[in-house]
């Protein structure tokens, strides 16, 4: 018996404020030619108008291809965030860094408590990120960490083709 496809979920019908859900849907991350993650645990967050984002537990990623980047941001959902360079043969001759590239809460507001330490990252500067064995399409805007799959349906903010959600 194969499973029967499921109806994508249509964005637009995420909640404000967002939801934490905990997936079991396999996650796998390359960077800089290197395997970053590959995870069956992740936590997604939905929002409306968003693809969902995905955190994902620190011993799912290679914690020692990281180093602290410069700056903050603060999401009125979710707290203050830092930010970490994924960074290859740091200080070397063949040094290679994505910057900014992965953010983490670590002390997130009471209602994303279990984000505490758990990493999210933008798909669009790694080699690739997949879900299920699907290639993600970055979420429009370069701003935004959200991960577009066959599973989710937009429109989505960013995207130029919806200047209404910008």
């Amino acid at each position: 018996m194969t499973a029967q496809p499921q109806a994508p979920e249509p964005v637009a019908a995420y909640p404000r404020p967002p939801a934490l859900v905990a997936s079991r849907e396999h996650v796998r991350v390359e960077a800089l030619g290197q395997l970053l993650v590959d995870t069956r645990s992740s936590l997604r967050v939905l929002e409306t108008f968003h693809p969902p984002t995905y955190y994902l537990p620190p011993e799912a990623l290679r914690l020692e291809l990281l180093q602290p980047a410069p700056g903050r941001s603060f999401c009125e959902w979710k707290g203050v965030a830092r930010y970490f360079d994924v960074v290859l043969d740091p200080g070397g001759a063949g040094e290679r860094r994505l910057s900014r590239a992965v953010w983490t809460y670590p002390d997130p507001t009471p209602a994303f408590a279990p984000l505490a330490g758990w990493y999210a990252l933008y798909p669009a500067p790694m080699d690739g990120c997949w879900i299920d064995d699907e290639r993600v399409i970055p979420q429009p805007g370069g701003f935004y960490g959200g991960w577009i799959t066959s599973r989710v349906q937009g429109p989505f903010k960013g995207d130029p083709l919806h200047p209404e959600l910008v």
